[in-house]
């Protein structure tokens, strides 16, 4: 049957598996189907041209096809990699997002270990010895803990 629809449709064939992985690209989101359906009409660009060619057998049409669906995807993430510009740039770096901030101690730094409250958090800050009360400036954070200097 498959054999059948391909020697009547031809050349024509390599652009209806694409149109139709392009169309499934809609109905299955996820923008992977695009890049497979793009390499199935470029090997029905050049079905077009070398349809009747003797070197043009169903092997060599198979191979192209994987070998360009490969290298679309490949093009394809490239192209569409999100490259880190956003709006927030600390969205998921917290104790980044306090760098510059001051603050209250909460408790006395002694031994360069104490906490602050920021927001509606206690954080572990290291710095200089100073007492409960005193303004603080973070001036770097490690991710959990946060380094201080006397604001």
């Amino acid at each position: 049957m498959l054999s059948a629809i391909t020697s009547e449709l031809g050349p024509w064939s390599w652009w209806v598996v694409g149109l139709v992985l392009l169309a499934a690209e809609m109905l299955v989101p996820g923008f992977f189907l695009v890049w497979i359906g793009l390499a199935a009409v470029a090997v029905g660009a050049l079905s077009l041209l070398f349809w009747d060619s003797a070197f043009w057998v169903w092997q060599l049409q198979a191979i192209l096809f994987a070998a360009f669906a490969v290298a679309a995807t490949f093009i394809g993430r490239k192209l569409t990699r999100d490259h880190g510009n956003t709006d927030e740039p600390f969205l998921n770096q917290r104790g980044a997002s306090l760098v510059g901030r001051t603050a209250t101690l909460a408790e006395p730094i002694t031994e360069g270990r104490g906490r602050i409250k920021l927001d509606d958090t206690q954080w572990k800050v290291s710095g200089p010895d100073l007492p409960v009360g005193a303004r603080v400036k973070v001036i770097s954070s490690n991710g959990r803990d946060l380094t201080v200097e006397e604001a």
